[in-house]
């Protein structure tokens, strides 16, 4: 039987005593960012003030939590373990908060969307000053790279992704098609050999992905415009492919939502050549049902529907 009135352990005791619970939460910035420069500069921090209080957290706790490593500060098994549950703790905490706020009056708290290069800078960026109308005391990290975040490892809250995830605990679900074509200026195109069959492109310079850097096979396009294409151009950055095709150098494979706005580009081959992909919206099971997380799946899915894609 428990004796309910007995006094707790007293190494727990001690370490909740000794922990400093802004060091926690400094941590957590770090863990999410992999950088100090980076976590201290959204902390408004010293990158070295920074390093000191996490020496201090592990000191206190006598682990340790984070290794330097060429890419930056990798968590230990540790630091993994201590970031899952401090997640948690922030998670109760802001769910206790709407719930006493109240949802529909008032959504605060951060979330992290992982999408793509494009999509993030041209689509939802112009457009997250409707979200911030509503909701002004929501947190958005728009994370917009050439490579995706894990939703599973909570790297991010949300993911759009180009491909329907097979593993994690996930809640999924597809956002939209969307078409992809041949753009080049037609300063380009007046120099070289007219274009009638995809057959064509063989003579001309082609834009796409760095293949060994491609993070989605989804993103190998040529193959489906003619076997055996390949690009002689290439960039890891979809918009540097695109700055690529307008500055005449080449013909790029774009997104519509990224070249039909382009006045310097026009269509090459509109009728012969038309890629379709999908993106699908991914968000861990554990935050799905949170309010600051299902204003942003609705603004997401508002977005969508009102977009030309």
């Amino acid at each position: 039987m428990v004796d309910r009135g007995s006094r707790p352990n007293l190494d727990v005791r001690n370490a909740l005593e000794r922990l400093n619970w802004d060091d926690l939460r400094l941590f957590l910035t770090v863990a999410r960012y992999s950088s100090l420069d980076q976590s201290a500069q959204q902390l408004r921090l010293d990158p070295t003030t920074l390093g000191r209080r996490v020496r201090r957290l592990e000191r206190s706790l006598d682990v340790s939590l984070l290794e330097r490593s060429r890419k930056g500060h990798r968590l230990t098994p540790t630091g993994e373990a201590m970031l899952a549950h401090l997640e948690e703790v922030e998670h109760q905490v802001l769910d206790l908060v709407e719930s006493i706020s109240g949802e529909a009056k008032r959504v605060q708290g951060v979330v992290r969307l992982s999408v793509t290069e494009a999509f993030g800078n041209v689509v939802i960026a112009p457009a997250l000053g409707t979200l911030f109308a509503r909701h002004p005391d929501l947190k958005i990290e728009l994370v917009a790279s050439t490579g995706l975040l894990s939703v599973s490892k909570r790297e991010a809250d949300l993911a759009v992704l180009l491909s329907r995830p097979s593993r994690g605990r996930l809640k999924v679900q597809k956002l939209t098609d969307y078409s992809l074509q041949l753009y080049a200026t037609p300063t380009y195109l007046n120099k070289f050999p007219k274009i009638h069959t995809p057959e064509d492109l063989r003579q001309h310079t082609l834009i796409g992905y760095v293949d060994d850097l491609i993070y989605s096979p989804r993103l190998r396009y040529f193959d489906e415009v003619a076997p055996g294409l390949s690009p002689a151009l290439t960039s890891s950055s979809l918009l540097a492919q695109k700055q690529l095709a307008t500055a005449d150098c080449g013909i790029a494979v774009l997104p519509k939502f990224v070249g039909d706005p382009e006045p310097r580009l026009r269509l090459v081959l509109p009728k012969a050549v038309h890629i379709t992909r999908s993106f699908y919206l991914a968000v861990h099971e554990d935050l799905f049902d949170h309010a600051r997380i299902q204003v942003v799946v609705e603004f997401l899915q508002e977005l969508i529907a009102n977009a030309d894609l």
